[in-house]
């Protein structure tokens, strides 16, 4: 494995810049709310809800068709998304409207998941579905490289991890109050509100409607909250295709003076790849593999983003103490570990027990790891390297889903598509052994 290089004296550069002035409450509240209302996406479109208890059900074709077909769909958008997000980051630094395409990209989110209401329970909508929900990640994922960008408008070095910690934390809580409106409203009484039924798939349908709303809703508030950036008028116009020579020479520079970066960028494209992966299967496991009805779903759902957003908190403090790297290393192999428990034990019990603990470690993960990128991230480059941070992400974005499905071809069984994840976890936690961690908070008064 090749030698990683030291920090050079202009590493300041790449920490976290603080903030021109310091950010109010309600800044730091409306950029936490974002991430509240793209629970409603996350946790009840494409973990919980939809996916999990309709779009992979028997009326499309059976649980082991519709997921493979579910992961084939999710690894063309992670494509998708590598080709665009850094691209996409780059030409919001340039032209100083983060905030405008932050709107732009998550109104196509809301209009994809009302799209979903269109899906009806036939085998023949199945693809349908499975590429709305994908192109859904596309575009929710651009939006997400300005919103986290935007973090470094509102954070320093000493209150990154906080506020990262603050808004995955509100992301897990947002995610609990949308399905428990769900769950009581739609999912539990035959006769929901506005008299839906299950009949023709309904209730599931309105779902989709019931998430854009609340997508659209906490999305308002950081459009108000958070000043627009401004161009730098020093840097020129560039095309669409000469914004990928742009970033060329971006890497290149990377490669030549901050290597570390590019390093990290390998290794948590692949780590964050299988934290994805368990969002995006956990629940599907738990219903085609552990015995869990619908009420079991909502409920561990409801209890798994509690844990989750406690895990989410407590990163916010470690990262500012001992740095996101040490956060990161513990919560990947605290993944591992009861992970592969779930390989060899069966029952709704254990899934229990080893689901709850996979999600108090995968909020830690993912939180500091925007936080080591957020702390190497120069100023005026925010949206560039937070764009780089998706596309690597999602560059390798097929490899899980891929290894997860072919797992399950393989074995014959949706169970051992866990093998996939923790071969991906695992590389991840490899590859990042040996990067060097950024400076953070504790040492750097």
């Amino acid at each position: 494995m090749c030698r990683m290089t030291e920090y050079p004296p202009s590493a300041a550069a790449f920490t976290a810049t603080p903030a021109k002035t310091p950010a109010t409450k309600w800044q730091i509240t409306a950029w936490a709310l974002w991430d509240w209302g793209g629970a409603a996406f996350n946790a009840v479109m494409t973990t919980f809800i939809f996916t999990a208890l309709y779009l992979t059900g028997d009326d499309f074709g059976g649980a082991d068709k519709a997921t493979v077909t579910l992961a084939f769909a999710m690894s063309i958008s992670g494509l998708a998304i590598a080709l665009l997000a850094p691209v996409a980051g780059q030409r919001t630094d340039h032209s100083g409207r983060r905030r405008l395409w932050l709107g732009i990209n998550t109104l196509i989110v809301v209009v994809l998941t009302a799209a979903c209401f269109f899906v009806q329970p036939q085998e023949s909508f199945l693809l349908f579905g499975c590429m709305l929900i994908a192109a859904g990640h596309v575009f929710f994922e651009l939006a997400g490289v300005n919103y986290n960008a935007m973090l470094l408008q509102i954070s320093t070095k000493k209150s990154i991890g906080r506020i990262s910690g603050i808004g995955w934390a509100a992301g897990y809580l947002g995610g609990i109050v949308a399905l428990l409106i769900v769950y009581f409203a739609l999912i539990k009484p035959e006769v929901g509100i506005f008299g839906i039924t299950s009949a023709d798939g309904m209730t599931y349908r309105a779902v989709a409607v019931f998430s854009a709303l609340w997508i659209l809703v906490f999305s308002i508030p950081i459009m108000f909250a958070i000043p627009e950036t401004k161009r730098d008028p020093n840097m020129p116009k560039v095309g669409f295709i000469q914004s990928y020579m742009e970033l060329v020479h971006t890497i290149v520079r990377l490669w030549h003076t901050e290597r570390h970066t590019l390093y990290f960028l390998i290794s948590s494209a692949i780590f964050r790849d299988g934290l994805a992966a368990i969002f995006t299967f956990g629940a599907v496991l738990a219903v085609g593999s552990f015995g869990f009805a619908t009420g079991d779903v909502l409920i561990f759902a409801i209890a798994g983003n509690v844990v989750a957003a406690v895990g989410a908190l407590s990163a916010g403090f470690f990262d500012d103490k001992f740095g996101p790297k040490a956060v990161i290393v513990t919560s990947l192999i605290g993944l591992l570990i009861s992970g592969g428990a779930l390989l060899f034990l069966d029952g709704k019990n254990a899934f229990w027990v080893f689901g709850l603990i996979l999600c108090l470690f995968v909020g830690p993960a993912q939180s500091s790891a925007r936080t080591f990128m957020g702390r190497l991230a120069p100023e005026g480059q925010e949206g560039e390297i937070f764009g780089l941070y998706a596309t690597t992400g999602r560059a390798v974005s097929f490899l899980a889903p891929q290894l997860f499905g072919l797992a399950i071809v393989i074995f014959g069984a949706q169970r051992w598509g866990i093998v996939g994840i923790l071969v991906v976890l695992l590389l991840g936690l490899l590859l990042l052994l040996p990067v060097k961690a950024p400076p953070h908070g504790a040492g750097s008064h």
